[in-house]
This record gives structure tokens, C-alpha cells and sequence, in this order.
């Protein structure tokens, strides 16, 4: 139902104010034109030992943030008026979701389902995978009476990280025009490269499917006993007709319409394949945790001054080329129009392997001065990335 934004930002106020039986408020997406300093945030009463309080949550994309507020405290009409293109509210007596369109119309749905409240502090996270899923069992996350097995349980949360960054970059990516509202007739085309065992490509289906966004997930990894084990799987699991996979090296790959390129711990210059294939592709949204980058520190033989003075240390210059090799896949990706940043999705402590290059294609005009500092960073340190290389090819 349409109406006045203002009359939409009153009801949506009027029933934030009712503390005692708000349940929590969910902020979300942006606004055409319009800027907002995290990607989503969360908000909800709690109860402290003394006092009750409202605790918000605000995600930038890379971590989040919470802080609790005294009740009245939380200025939340200058929150909804922000820019955040997605508001929602639910309480005991019902709920509000108001969506404001590109053309800043505000439609609201009002729900009449009594939702539970819950105003403990601390209480524990809650998951996107369920450890019984068929599926986790199916791929040996779990074990047969639905439990994430020890040896697995930093593989169970690294697949949790990466749909917590997946989910709302991509609600963004259609809010902003950039990616199609899917449709079952229609859905979002998702490319996992160098998929393995499909950990990725299997929680990413299973996931999106039950939030309800309509998918077509397609595996792709160059070894023949993946594919046949991962298509045993989808079979079993009976959700063949919307997932694949494909025994294929990555730039022989032939798939139309990509919306999402993903991948989890390419080795080295498979990063490069996938980054490259995405590309190409015109993707519109790229996901990739980069892995064991050699390429470039081989080619690291003479450092400019006065990097040499950390270079001479091996453990160093293993990190530092790690940073370099990322740095520059980040700026080749922003010469061709993608909006493109480095992120950490999941703590050292589960895998050194942590960063995360997330990258949107918005077909922003290039930057001269971006371009020129490319090229001086690569003559500063005499290399060729392997992403330059595999695109001057195509």
C-alpha cells in the first residue's frame, strides 16, 4: 500500500516508541541518492541488570558495532529519515515493513502476527545454517545426528561468515538498480569458481532458497571427481533443477546472464581466473576470499627504497606481497567500473585467510589519478599482476 513518507515515518515511530512490547527494528538498503553509514542495522530492547535499554547493532560491511542507549535516548526518526531505502518493525501486537521506492514513494505492509519478545543481553548468535541441514551432512560438515564435527567447525563458521556478507550486498545491489529483483521466472544466477566440495555452493543455494530469493547456482571446478560427487549430492538432496555443477577450467567457461561470481579460497592465480572470468562476464557482483598469493612475491626481487628494510625479512615480505596482490586486484576491478573494497569476513582466529574482496559493478567513470597510481605502484615494484595479464588476453 502507498502513501505519504511522512505519514509512513509516523507509523513506523509510533510503534518503535511502544518499548515495553517492541521486539526489534531492522534497518536496511539506501535510498537513491542517498548515503548511510552502515549496511544494515539492528535494533532491540534489552534488559540490563538495572535498567531496560535499546541495543543497536550497525553493520558497515566489514564488522558490526553495538551499543546500548537509555530508552528515549536513541534518536530513531533521524535513522528511518537517513536514507535507509528499508524499515522494518515488529512487536507483540504486530509488525510494519515500509519500503521506500527510487522514486521515494513509501509502500507499507502492516502484519498482524504477534511476535515474541526477547530482552536477553548476551544472548548467543544466531545461525544461518542450521547444523542438521541435509546438506551439511551430505558434504561432512556434519556428522549424522545433525552436529558440526570438531575438525570442521572453522570450515561450518568461514560458510556462515560469507552469506552474512553475501545476503546484504546483494538486497543492496537490487535496491540500487544494479542487480534484477528475482523472480522464479527469472532468478539470480549465482557462479561459485573453483567450487571443491561445494561447501560454498550448496549453503549459498540452501540459504537464499529459504529466505526466499528465487536462484540458479551453478559449481564449477576443473576436477572430474568433484563434479560427480557434488551432482550425487544435489541429486540426493533433490535440488537439481535449480543447482549445478560443471567440470571446467575457469576461462573455458561458457554461463549467460552471471548476476554473482563467488568464490572461497581460490589458490593463488585461481583468484585471477575467477576475478578475470567475472569480469568479462559484466558480473555484477563479486565475492572472493583470495588464498596463498605467490605470484607476485616471486616477482618481488628488488624492493624501492626503503621497503627493502621490511622485504629482507621473509615473513614480512610474504604478508606484504599477500597485501600488494590484493591492492592491486582491488584497483583493476575499480578500472572497470566496479566499486570495489578489501574486507576481513571472519576472524584471524578461524583462518588466516581472512580478507574478502567484495566488488559491485556500478559503471562509474574511471579516476585518470586512480589509473596513474596503479601503474606507479607496478613500476615502483617491477610486477605484472596475474588479473592484468589474464584481461589483456580476453
Amino acid at each position: 500500500m502507498s502513501i505519504e513518507l511522512e505519514q509512513a515515518f509516523k507509523e513506523v515511530l509510533d510503534l518503535f516508541s511502544q518499548t515495553d512490547s517492541l521486539v526489534r527494528a531492522v534497518l536496511s538498503g539506501r535510498r537513491r541518492n542517498m548515503q548511510v553509514e552502515s549496511e544494515r542495522i539492528d535494533i532491540r530492547p534489552v534488559q540490563l541488570k538495572d535498567r531496560l535499554a535499546i541495543q543497536v547493532a550497525a553493520n558497515d560491511g566489514r564488522q558490526t558495532t553495538t551499543k546500548n542507549y537509555a530508552v528515549g535516548e536513541l534518536d530513531f526518526r533521524s535513522l528511518i529519515s537517513s536514507g535507509y531505502a528499508n524499515i522494518l518493525v515488529e512487536s507483540t501486537n504486530g509488525a510494519i515493513s515500509l519500503r521506500i521506492t527510487k522514486k521515494g514513494e513509501a509502500l507499507i505492509h502492516r502484519d498482524k502476527t504477534k511476535y515474541e519478545q526477547n530482552l536477553e543481553h548476551d544472548r548467543s548468535k544466531s545461525r544461518l545454517l542450521a547444523p542438521n541441514d541435509p546438506f551439511l551432512i551430505e558434504v561432512g560438515i556434519s556428522d549424522a545426528n545433525g552436529v558440526v564435527k570438531p575438525s570442521r567447525q572453522d570450515k561450518y563458521l568461514q560458510v556462515e561468515e560469507f552469506l552474512r556478507l553475501l545476503v546484504p550486498t546483494l538486497n543492496n545491489a537490487i535496491g540500487a538498480g544494479q542487480i534484477h529483483k528475482p523472480t522464479l521466472a527469472k532468478p539470480i544466477v549465482i557462479a561459485d569458481l573453483g567450487c571443491g566440495n561445494a561447501y560454498l555452493t550448496f549453503a549459498a543455494h540452501q540459504y537464499l532458497t529459504s529466505v526466499g530469493i528465487p536462484v540458479k547456482v551453478i559449481g564449477v571446478d576443473i576436477r572430474p571427481e568433484s563434479f560427480k560427487r557434488n551432482t550425487e549430492i544435489a541429486k540426493k538432496l533433490g535440488i537439481s533443477e535449480s543447482i549445478e555443477f560443471r567440470a571446467e577450467a575457469i576461462d573455458n567457461l561458457k554461463i549467460e546472464g552471471v548476476d554473482i561470481a563467488i568464490a572461497l579460497h581460490a589458490c593463488d592465480t585461481a583468484t585471477d581466473d575467477a576475478l578475470a572470468w567475472a569480469i568479462a562476464c559484466d558480473t555484477k557482483l563479486i565475492l572472493v576470499a583470495p588464498c596463498c598469493q605467490h605470484d607476485l612475491q616471486t616477482q618481488m626481487v628488488e624492493a624501492p627504497e626503503p621497503w627493502n628494510l621490511l622485504t629482507k625479512f621473509g615473513l614480512i615480505k610474504e604478508r606484504l606481497g599477500d597485501l600488494l596482490t590484493d591492492s592491486l586486484r582491488a584497483a583493476i576491478l575499480k578500472n572497470h567500473g566496479y566499486r570495489s573494497e578489501i574486507i576481513e569476513f571472519i576472524g584471524g582466529e578461524h583462518t588466516p585467510r581472512n580478507i574478502m574482496i567484495r566488488a559491485v559493478k556500478t559503471n562509474a567513470p574511471v579516476d585518470p589519478a586512480e589509473e596513474e597510481r596503479y601503474a606507479e605502484l607496478i613500476k615502483m615494484w617491477g610486477v605484472k599482476p596475474a588479473l592484468e595479464e589474464r584481461l589483456a588476453s580476453n
